[in-house]
């Protein structure tokens, strides 16, 4: 009897050293992953999500209006963006003017990369001390880097301006406001300046005017941020201001971002906006002898159409823009692209390991396939002109035009430095490259077999259709048909 009763307490004894082990490495492995593996849940989450929403989440629909007037109107399509850490927060914006209108001088709190899609421009801007005024053309794309001042006109008598831009929210920055937001430096009662957030009586004794003349220019604008520049609508003070000289212009709009404050009783100290919002984020200063890409001028526009494209074939064109070929990229963290497909072409299967991509039809209609990292299909749709796309960083994707036209597309990417695909299909994949036993055990076929289907493509990059490579559509067995 006793030596059952001392049996069952032992094993009482080990059952609770079982449990409270069992407990503490629960509690344990718990608390590593509230610590290390956050990372992992966030983007099991996130492709969850993804999956939820399906197509919808790769094809983006969403535009907001933030600016609605009759001479234009700008359009911003909020990106999806993920939970990781680094990823940036870029949306996409579209902006349209009417013939001879003007796009009120402002500046916004995030970096904006502009493309001309149709249409010409001028654009007028300070930079560091100097004022600087450049004329855009279709294809030229500017970068205009957070806080910068700057105007933009459609010269054009009877053409539209339509102007794709990207839009860099800086999260990093410890801001109330976190959107894209527009901080216009004229206006009156629409749009409202910023400066009519001071005292009238301060404004009169920093611009050294009376209160009666700030009251009076601060209360004529009514028209909105993009107004007509031409003698058969009301008439609008920019009109006035767009017929000064050029270097007038410009004087005019550096002064409205210059404020002159007493340092003490000696003397005073003039600052601008720019020095004293560095001076409120604790920046650095520029050196004197250039600025942080090394420049002493103000940087120019770049145009894609008259760049030489990075690859070309029958079946079709790409350019990119990466650091190295436009400085003003280097600090943006954002890469430019154009790609042209003839009928039927396609850019082939591929994925972009250093980057997520954002692309918008310009013109043409076609087809994108996005694939998930399980194997199945996550997005298979029809594109036409004004769609917009997103790529995730490592998703498989190809864009197809359709036979009867061909396809052109233009897009950022969320990496400045050289982008290097790896392709899957075609004269340089990366299947091709691998090859071998290996491989062909993965798919649980001869190496020979392999050899044939990764060798049939002789082009590389832009694939051709089957008609133009002289093929019928079906040139392999069903079995042969790999979905990568």
């Amino acid at each position: 009897m006793r030596t059952k009763a001392t049996l069952l307490l032992l094993i009482a004894v080990l059952c609770y050293g079982l449990t409270s082990a069992a407990a503490r490495h629960h509690h344990h492995h718990h608390e590593e992953e509230e610590e290390g593996g956050g990372d992992w849940r966030r983007e099991r989450e996130e492709r969850e999500e993804m999956e939820e929403r399906g197509e919808d989440m790769f094809l983006l629909r969403d535009w907001k209006r933030v600016v609605h007037t009759d001479a234009g109107e700008m359009r911003v399509l909020r990106s999806f963006r993920g939970q990781r850490s680094g990823e940036r927060t870029t949306r996409i914006g579209l902006i349209t003017m009417e013939p001879c209108s003007l796009f009120i001088p402002q500046y916004t709190d995030s970096s904006l990369i502009l493309f001309v899609r149709e249409g010409e421009a001028r654009m007028g801007t300070t930079y560091r001390t100097d004022r600087v005024e450049r004329s855009l053309r279709k294809g030229d794309v500017y970068r205009l880097p957070a806080g910068s001042a700057f105007y933009l006109v459609n010269t054009g008598e009877t053409q539209r301006l339509h102007v794709v831009c990207s839009i860099d929210v800086d999260a990093s920055e410890d801001l109330p406001m976190r959107n894209f937001q527009s901080f216009f430096l004229g206006g009156g009662p629409n749009p409202a300046s910023i400066l009519t957030g001071f005292d009238p009586q301060t404004l009169a004794t920093a611009f050294n005017v009376s209160k009666g003349e700030v009251e009076e220019i601060l209360s004529r604008e009514k028209e909105g941020p993009i107004v007509h520049m031409t003698d058969s609508h009301q008439p609008s003070p920019w009109s006035k201001f767009m017929d000064l000289e050029e270097q007038d212009r410009l004087r005019r709009l550096q002064k409205a971002v210059r404020v002159n404050r007493d340092e003490d009783e000696q003397g005073q100290i003039k600052w601008s906006w720019r020095k004293r919002l560095d001076s409120v984020l604790g920046r650095r200063r520029r050196p004197e002898n250039g600025d942080e890409w090394g420049h002493h001028q103000a940087p120019d526009s770049c145009n894609l159409y008259h760049r030489s494209p990075d690859f070309r074939n029958d079946y079709g064109w790409s350019v990119t823009l990466d650091e190295s070929d436009y400085k003003p990229l280097r600090h943006s963290g954002i890469g430019i692209y154009l790609v042209n497909l003839s009928a039927g072409s396609m850019m082939a299967p591929h994925v972009n390991p250093t980057a997520t991509e954002y692309g918008i039809v310009l013109s043409g209609s076609g087809t994108v396939q996005i694939g998930y990292p399980n194997g199945s299909s996550a997005l298979n749709a029809r594109v036409k002109e004004g769609d917009v796309f997103w790529i995730p960083r490592y998703f498989p994707f190809c864009q197809i035009s359709s036979k009867s036209g061909p396809l052109e597309f233009f897009g950022f990417t969320t990496s400045a430095r050289r982008n290097r695909p790896q392709f899957l299909a075609g004269g340089n994949s990366v299947l091709r490259a691998m090859g071998g036993p290996e491989l062909a055990t993965s798919f649980d076929v001869s190496d020979k077999r392999l050899e044939r289907l990764l060798r049939a493509q002789r082009e590389s990059v832009i694939l051709p259709s089957p008609e133009a490579a002289g093929r019928p559509e079906k040139s392999f067995d069903d079995d042969l048909v790999m979905d990568f």
